[in-house]
């Protein structure tokens, strides 16, 4: 369960658009927590991944190390 305190500009912007679609607040207020959910985890895990490529824990390719490894050609 989660409480949620708005503005109540934002409040309104949010009833307005529940309204002429047809949807509740709560369907868009968990819609767009979500969304943020998914871009802040990407955020994250892509910053643990630098962390690691500099120091020197995770290996980076050029593409033509990746096309030597894979045995492709581009």
């Amino acid at each position: 369960m989660l409480t949620l305190r708005l503005l109540e500009s934002e409040e309104k912007r949010l009833e307005h658009l529940a309204e002429a679609a047809g949807r509740t607040k709560t369907f868009y207020a968990r819609e767009a927590i979500l969304k943020y959910l998914d871009e802040i985890e990407d955020i994250y895990l892509a910053e643990r991944v630098i962390e690691r490529v500099r120091s020197g824990e995770e290996k980076v390719y050029s593409s033509d190390e990746m096309e030597k490894l894979l045995a492709v050609e581009v």
